[in-house]
């Protein structure tokens, strides 16, 4: 049974940059080996529906033919991840914005604001510079994908 667009799949996923070097992984043991384990995260093969947006398109497209069993390594330029990065999501704000919230902000580390998660690049006497774009924009990303299972959706309304 191939995956269509609309379908229900079960997968395992190891992310690779193009350096080999993984940043993320649905198996919880390969996280704990290469440093990436995340305390707080369920980890295990995942559900999503294909050709909804509820994975990045790159691996949507992949998995459409694909069928349970099927391991798959495929190559996902940032147009088709998370994107360039944006200048317009680098900006910067007032120091007193942190220290009204009791922060002392830190180049590198990642904040939680009212308009999602920024990494902090630069921290200047007055003005802090955050950046909004995902930590993997600009980034090809290599993914292995094995199909686990697949469900077929009642209805096709997907195009």
């Amino acid at each position: 049974m191939k995956v269509e667009v609309g379908d229900y799949v079960l997968f395992n996923y190891i992310g690779r940059f193009d350096n080999g070097e993984i940043f993320d992984t649905s198996i919880e043991e390969l996280a704990k080996e290469h440093g990436i384990y995340v305390e707080e995260r369920e980890y295990g093969p995942m559900w999503a529906r294909i050709g909804v947006g509820e994975i990045i398109p790159g691996l949507d497209e992949a998995m459409v033919g694909m069928e349970p069993g099927e391991k798959k390594t495929v190559t996902v330029p940032p147009e088709k991840a998370y994107g360039m990065p944006r200048k317009e999501l680098i900006i910067q704000v007032p120091v007193e914005e942190f220290q009204k919230a009791g922060l002392e902000p830190q180049e590198g580390l990642y904040v939680m604001t009212d308009s999602g998660i920024a990494k902090i690049l630069k921290v200047k006497e007055n003005l802090v510079t955050l950046d909004f774009n995902h930590p993997l924009a600009g980034k090809t990303l290599v993914f292995e994908i094995e199909v686990l299972e697949v469900k077929k959706s009642e209805g096709r309304d997907v195009e």
